[in-house]
């Protein structure tokens, strides 16, 4: 028996193949809205907070919406709709991992390369 497994990402662009919503921005969000920073976010990801801070705008720029509210005394944390793209990305990831699972295991058993 082969022990093959098949590996998938899925990201958002806009039509200039600039990234909107990928893994890397979904653990950035998740990390801010955890901790309530940004640096500590940054921190976490091992990137700089320029680095975060950056894909942050660009996401909110292609999207023309807010997705964090900064505040000095409360911290960071996303906004209702930062919390819905977060949760509809997920969703998205979730359910292309279960149908690519299907079809690569279809698609390999009828070819006899899996038993």
């Amino acid at each position: 028996m082969h022990s093959l497994q098949l590996k998938s990402r899925q990201w958002l662009e806009d039509k200039n193949g600039n990234i909107v919503m990928g893994e890397g921005r979904q653990k950035i969000f998740q990390l801010i809205e955890e901790t309530g920073s940004i640096n500590q976010a940054a921190n976490r990801m091992n990137m700089s907070y320029r680095g975060v801070w950056g894909k942050i705008k660009a996401t909110e720029q292609h999207l023309n919406k807010r997705i964090l509210i900064t505040e000095r005394r409360n911290g960071s944390h996303l906004t209702e709709y930062g919390k819905n793209l977060l949760a509809a990305y997920a969703q998205l990831k979730n359910e292309c991992v279960k149908a690519d699972e299907a079809i690569f295991k279809k698609t390999f058993m009828k070819k006899g390369v899996l038993r």
